[in-house]
């Protein structure tokens, strides 16, 4: 996707401060957290949403949480926790249309989320 700014970052087009990456994903610092630690894993492989996983791409998604787990641990959260979320469309609040989930930790979270 030539205008995704995900697919940018990915080809180092823009740059990002990377915490993590391999040939499936990457993970850098979100530009404008909303908590202490606000880390975006972003699937190497393009897809719009979730809607667009099929079944032979849900290795991706499994790749996604094997690599939430290693910075979790990395970053010292497991014990306090953290929070996973994945935005889903316009309604959902998802405003960059390339599979990614925000990994959020360092503060007490609410519930709702809002």
């Amino acid at each position: 996707m030539n205008d995704c700014i995900f697919c940018k970052i990915i080809e180092k087009k823009i740059p990002s401060k990377i915490a993590y990456e391999d040939d499936k994903v990457i993970a850098f610092h979100d530009i404008n957290p909303q908590a202490p630690v606000h880390i975006l894993i972003v699937t190497k492989k393009h897809f719009d949403s979730i809607m667009d996983i099929t079944g032979d791409d849900a290795i991706e998604i499994a790749h996604v949480f094997s690599v939430i787990q290693k910075l979790a641990v990395e970053l010292g959260i497991t014990e306090k926790g953290f929070r996973i979320v994945n935005n889903c469309g316009a309604e959902g609040g998802q405003t960059v249309p390339h599979v990614h989930f925000h990994l959020l930790a360092g503060r007490y979270m609410q519930w709702p989320p809002g």
